[in-house]
């Protein structure tokens, strides 16, 4: 995957959550001598778990953002000349390959309603809601 906003926060949260679950370990193996600290093992797994499942909501969002729209290009022999037609383009990864999708004529939609589009595309063919 791409290098996205939503991926960079899902690594912060889950480098956290692994701090905060190794930090519990350490905790509750501190509690066993002192049974006054098993309320903090409790929280700090709790907040590790809180982590934990905040990454993986970020996982469907940085999927979604991973995104590649561009511009085609073809030229065509006519009657009155070389004829040049451009149009949006989407690339996305499925199943280990690469699907390209189609969105529009250039004319006809700006980049931002293309990027749209193949964001709702995408969203429906991984089978994820858009948000």
């Amino acid at each position: 995957m791409h290098k996205t906003v939503a991926g960079e926060k899902r690594q912060v949260l889950l480098k956290e959550a692994q701090r905060l679950k190794h930090e519990g370990k350490l905790v509750e193996k501190a509690a066993r001598s002192r049974p006054g600290l098993l309320a903090g093992v409790a929280a700090i797994l709790a907040m590790a778990e809180n982590a934990l499942y905040d990454a993986q909501d970020l996982k469907d969002s940085a999927r979604l953002e991973d995104l590649h729209v561009w511009e085609m290009k073809k030229e065509k022999d006519t009657k009155r000349g070389v004829r040049i037609y451009s149009y949006w383009m989407a690339s996305w990864r499925k199943s280990g390959r690469v699907r390209h999708a189609y969105l529009g004529s250039c004319r006809k939609i700006s980049r931002e309603a293309a990027m749209q589009k193949a964001r709702k595309m995408k969203a429906e063919a991984l089978g994820l809601n858009e948000r």
